[in-house]
């Protein structure tokens, strides 16, 4: 774990140092464009931690194991942070780019879904007091949790207008950005997945 830690410093201090002084500022979002690589890590983020919720949770209703129960609960809070982090710093970035720190846009929208669903979870994990009841319960919430996913996170954005910038593989099937932006943010969702597996295993019987 130590050496996780350790890696997981180091990437942080290099991506800190890319974003400030390597990135250029980009065409039509200026200097705003940096906060787009915190923003795009802890959106992809919260959609791993989603998923995995629900993998710990299929995994606990097919073994009755605690354990993974355990895993799949911290997922979804680990899910939450994340998924709160992404969307404060996509209403920054809005607003230094939009005029407004909320628009509606489909995204911001979705976005704003995927946290009640997830505020529900975590609310009904809190709700119930047995152990067992709550691992069973929580863990078929967490299979149809998952199911909206993919539909609020890459379907209904891409069905209506929006003013959020266009994704990183753009429509044609290519990436549409500079190599060194790419780079930075590659870097950063490694950063941001390692962070991830960190805070998920060090805790509870760690």
């Amino acid at each position: 774990m130590k050496l996780l830690n350790w890696g997981i410093g180091i990437l942080t201090v290099i991506l800190i140092y890319l974003v400030m002084f390597v990135v250029p500022p980009a065409k039509g979002m200026g200097e705003a464009v940096r906060i787009v690589f915190f923003h795009v890590p802890m959106a992809w983020l919260a959609v791993v931690a989603f998923f995995m919720n629900a993998y710990w949770g299929a995994m606990y209703l097919k073994a009755k194991d605690m354990r993974k129960d355990y895993l799949s609960g911290k997922s979804a809070q680990l899910g939450m942070v994340f998924v709160l982090l992404a969307c404060a710093s996509g209403a920054v970035f809005s607003k230094l780019t939009w005029g407004a720190y909320w628009n509606w846009d489909p995204r911001q929208t979705t976005i704003l879904v995927l946290i009640l669903i997830y505020g529900a979870y975590l609310t009904l994990r809190s709700a119930i007091n047995d152990e067992q009841k709550r691992a069973r319960i929580t863990a078929v919430y967490s299979l149809f949790s998952c199911l909206t996913v993919p539909f609020l996170v890459f379907i209904i954005p891409r069905l209506y207008f929006s003013l959020h910038p266009s994704p990183l593989i753009n429509s044609g099937g290519s990436v549409d950005m500079e190599p060194v932006m790419l780079m930075t943010l590659l870097l950063g969702v490694l950063d941001a997945t390692l962070l991830y597996v960190r805070l998920l295993l060090g805790g509870k019987n760690e």
